[in-house]
């Protein structure tokens, strides 16, 4: 804020120094005048103020130095650090583009000329941020005759108001959206209303036995309802096992299978079994712990008699009940299934946590403790580890379903028929993971750290070693541990000879993975401006170790079923959509060479659908796909972000002659484009672009957007631009954003003839 602070002192200089007043502190009404004049929203009125930032002598004329001096301040109001060094660069273009003449200054008249032609220089890549562009011509239309008057446009905001009010309901749309909902989650609602109806004939089924069984006379309702939930619970630890299962389900994406099962809801599928197992818990233990002993206990001797078998001659005792085998296995199971539960949970998954507001100094982190002697395995170790006492939950499950009150004959011991193909299905996979990470031999082939703490590995691609676009691997260093496993997206694509992976080094393990790459077995030599596949010069010394399993499904592998594609990343989120891009640059390079044959032998016809071969597998087998362009959104805070996949974004920009890619990268951290702290920057990167081809943000040749896109307008412009096709948005990133993008699509399938199908990215 020390930075926008300055920035607002320079405006204020520049109002006072228009009224030739040298003001240490102004008076009320001076206070409003000159918010009057900042808020004017008239062309003339911004870059008169404009203007007199940049002439801090008064004199009418800008010179090179005080150009400098604004992109200066400009680019620490936006904490831009490297266009702060390339300010004289930048100012000098300026300069060059508005005094041909070298007459050393340019005036208020050449500085108006070009920010009417900016939008000119921006052909290249049109914005679609909160603050665009096109807003900010209109802007310059109307304040440049005179400014629409404020009450006309309120009164235009009114009717356009009451229109929405109008149209929000009316029995056509809500049958267009019940329609489009149906089409968006048909897949989830079946599979949900045959679990739901599973787990109801279930538990309908043992309360009806036990309702009439003579124990019933002994422990009452309590009984019957302990044995459905039981029922239900022996279904439910076996689904939960399911969508972990992660070799089977990718198998079943490739089968037709992908049509009637929602693969990508697998994770939340699991959570909504673990909490039926959650509740299903409470109420079997808690009818059994609270309701059916005591009564049985306190029974009469009539009462007693017709259980008597299952318990022995004389009543047992409450203690008795919980010593046998069936109380201790109980009682464990409950107490390692509620802290895996517990580590499970978001804030205990999450490493660290805001303080909160007035709390510490400068507003610092403080991790989340845990009670000794967990508090080592904060964040995804306290998951991971915990997870791994269910395996002790399933031993004790059996145990404890054999040895079941009120049973004695052994096929009405049902536990292990519900668990036992599953458990054998997580075992094997488990089991084929150590078979196949020792198969599956890599070589580093290169490291790099990039900004923003990116660690870039690049591996040998082991033989038979096949995978789509969109998938990812688990990695393990054994140097670190021998047991933990943790996913990474694939950023290589699937013609290439090499397996790369961009790590984000958050948690302990890949600030680990880090320390023993970088600082033990690497001198890393990092360019300024480090590009894909050109990870620098390393001094190698003796790599650790890393096992590879997978490739593992994921929803963006399913692109090619798409006629469009949207792609949007957040920060780290972009690394399942690099692969992808990566395959369709591949498929442009190889159609333009099938394009060239087909000249050369003078049959171009043959070339004419080139672009539908994939070169997903090295063993260059032909397979059409129907996307025929990408959207590509990546949205982030730190400009050093887009060093990681520069040499994609490059390559995508000179090959991509027909436009099949659109890259859009949008920088958070930056103030809108209608900001004053961002006129003369987004002036600067219009320059700059339009005579060198390269832009001053990422360094690449795809324009970087201001502040955050503008999602409606996102949407709005690829449904006109792709009437009554199929679009695929795929998104990776926080779940805030992703409840915006899934209300867009589907509010956008039913508005517009064009279908959006949301997928969002899990791991």
């Amino acid at each position: 804020m020390v930075d926008s602070k300055d920035f607002a002192v320079g405006i204020f200089d520049a109002l006072a120094r228009r009224r030739r007043q040298n003001l240490e502190r102004i008076s009320k009404d001076e206070l409003y005048d000159f918010w009057l004049q900042i808020s004017d929203q008239s062309f003339d009125a911004r870059l008169q103020i404009f203007f007199d930032m940049v002439d801090t002598n008064v004199d009418g004329r800008i010179t090179r130095e005080e150009v400098q001096e604004l992109i200066v301040l400009s680019a620490s109001a936006n904490k831009l650090s490297k266009l702060k060094e390339q300010a004289e660069e930048y100012a000098a273009l300026i300069m060059e583009e508005l005094d041909p003449e070298n007459l050393g200054y340019i005036e208020l008249w050449q500085l108006e000329a070009l920010l009417l032609q900016r939008d000119t220089y921006m052909t290249y890549s049109r914005p679609l941020s909160s603050g665009s562009a096109a807003q900010w011509s209109q802007g310059l239309s109307a304040g440049g005759a005179g400014g629409q008057p404020a009450a006309a446009a309120a009164a235009q905001q009114k009717q356009q108001a009451c229109a929405r009010m109008r149209r929000r309901w009316s029995p056509r749309r809500a049958a267009a959206r019940a329609r489009v909902a149906a089409a968006e989650g048909w897949r989830r609602a079946w599979v949900l209303a045959l679990w739901a109806a599973a787990m109801a004939a279930l538990f309908a089924w043992r309360f009806v036995e036990y309702r009439r069984s003579a124990a019933f006379r002994v422990m009452g309702y309590c009984l019957p309802t302990a044995k459905g939930a039981a029922e239900t619970l022996k279904l439910n630890m076996a689904l939960v096992l399911l969508p972990v299962c992660r070799n089977t389900l990718t198998w079943a994406r490739s089968t037709w299978a992908r049509y009637f099962v929602p693969f990508d809801d697998g994770i939340a599928f699991h959570k909504i079994i673990a909490t039926a197992i959650a509740l299903g818990i409470c109420l079997h233990a808690g009818n059994h712990l609270a309701c059916d002993f005591p009564r049985l206990i306190a029974s009469g001797p009539d009462e007693y008699r017709p259980v008597a078998r299952f318990f022995g001659r004389d009543r047992p005792t409450y203690r008795g009940l919980l010593a046998g085998a069936e109380g201790v296995t109980g009682i464990v199971m409950v107490t390692l299934m509620a802290v895996s539960f517990t580590l499970a949970t978001r804030p205990f998954r999450k490493r660290e946590e805001m303080m909160a507001k007035g709390g510490g100094a400068g507003g610092g982190r403080r991790r989340l403790g845990l009670p000794f002697p967990l508090g080592h395995l904060a964040g995804f170790n306290a998951f991971w580890y915990s997870h791994h006492l269910l395996i002790v939950v399933y031993l004790l499950l059996l145990v404890h379903g054999w040895f079941m009150f009120l049973v004695d004959r052994w096929y009405q011991r049902t536990t292990w028929m519900y668990i036992s193909v599953p458990l054998v299905l997580y075992v094997g996979e488990r089991t084929l993971r150590a078979f196949r990470s020792k198969a599956y031999a890599v070589k580093i082939l290169k490291v790099c750290l990039l900004p923003g703490n990116v660690l870039t590995i690049t591996m040998s691609k082991p033989y038979g070693f096949r995978y789509r676009s969109g998938q990812y691997i688990f990695l393990q260093c054994p140097t670190i541990s021998p047991f933990e496993w943790h996913p990474f997206s694939i950023t290589s694509a699937p013609g290439d000879d090499y397996i790369s992976v961009h790590i984000q080094t958050r948690g302990d393990w890949t600030q680990e993975l880090k320390r023993i790459f970088v600082e033990n077995y690497f001198t890393p030599s990092v360019p300024r401006r480090a590009a894909f596949g050109d990870l620098g010069a390393a001094e190698q010394k003796s790599p650790p170790r890393l096992l590879v399993d997978g490739p593992y499904g994921a929803p963006a592998q399913d692109f090619r079923n798409y006629d469009v594609l949207l792609l949007v990343g957040l920060g780290i989120g972009a690394t399942p959509f690099i692969s992808i891009l990566r395959d369709l640059l591949n498929n442009i390079k190889l159609a333009d060479e099938l394009m060239d044959l087909a000249m050369e032998t003078g049959r171009p016809e043959d070339s004419a659908n080139s672009f539908g071969v994939s070169t997903a597998s090295s063993s260059n087998k032909r397979r059409a796909y129907r996307t025929s362009c990408a959207h590509f959104y990546w949205v982030t805070r730190e400009p050093g972000s887009f060093e990681w996949f520069k040499g994609v974004m490059n390559e995508v920009a000179e090959m991509d002659k027909k436009g099949v890619i659109e890259l859009h990268n949008y920088l958070t951290s930056v103030y809108e484009e209608r900001d004053a702290r961002t006129t003369l920057l987004s002036m600067v990167q219009a320059l700059n672009h339009a005579k060198h081809g390269v832009d001053i943000v990422s360094g690449t040749r795809v324009r970087t957007h201001f502040a955050r896109p503008n999602w409606k307008e996102v949407f709005t412009r690829i449904a006109s631009k792709h009437p009554n096709s199929t679009v695929g948005v795929f998104y990776c990133g926080r779940p805030t954003l992703a409840k915006e993008l899934k209300k867009l699509s589907l509010d956008m399938s039913h508005r517009t003839g064009t279908r959006f199908d949301f997928h969002k990215e899990y791991f």
